[in-house]
């Protein structure tokens, strides 16, 4: 699947404090977040997860939701997995992905077992920066820039593909 869509957003009152659902973000362009506690980080502004990680992960831990993983934007139908470098289309803003959100020990607190269960492929999300900012909404199309359908392989995944 080429494009997704954006399926939950989020923002944080005070730092380390609850995500709040809404329905709509503005994002601001080097910034983050409007109206967020982490706003103005220089390189994690947005958090990203994949909405078909939670289905997964609800199977063992059914108690797990998404906001648990305290990040500002669930999507469906974007693979996240090894996509450092990648600019992706969220409505009408662009997000740089910066990297791997690596699961902290939060997760267990909320959720016992749901740290681990974030950890393999990426399933955490990834953190990115607001390259052109602007509002996003539930239901926004999302897309990668250059309109692969996969992230790219790492040449390590690709050599391991090829043995099996």
């Amino acid at each position: 699947m080429s494009e997704g869509r954006v399926e939950q957003l989020w923002r944080k009152r005070v730092r380390l404090g609850p995500m709040d659902p809404v329905p709509r973000a503005r994002l601001v362009t080097g910034e983050g977040i409007e109206e967020d506690a982490n706003r103005g980080r220089s390189r994690r502004q947005v958090t990203l997860i994949e909405a078909e990680v939670f289905d997964r992960i609800r199977e063992a831990l059914p108690a797990a939701e998404p906001a648990m993983r305290r990040a500002n934007v669930m999507l469906r139908g974007v693979r996240l997995a090894e996509s450092r470098g990648r600019t992706l289309q969220v409505g009408a803003v662009r997000l740089l992905v910066q990297g791997e959100t690596r699961p902290c020990e939060r997760m267990d607190e909320q959720c016992p077992g749901l740290r681990d269960a974030l950890r393999p492929g990426w399933a955490g999300g990834v953190y990115a920066t607001v390259l052109e900012g602007g509002e996003i909404s539930v239901g926004d199309p999302v897309r990668w820039e250059d309109d692969a359908a996969q992230p790219r392989t790492t040449s390590a995944s690709a050599s391991t593909a090829s043995r099996s």
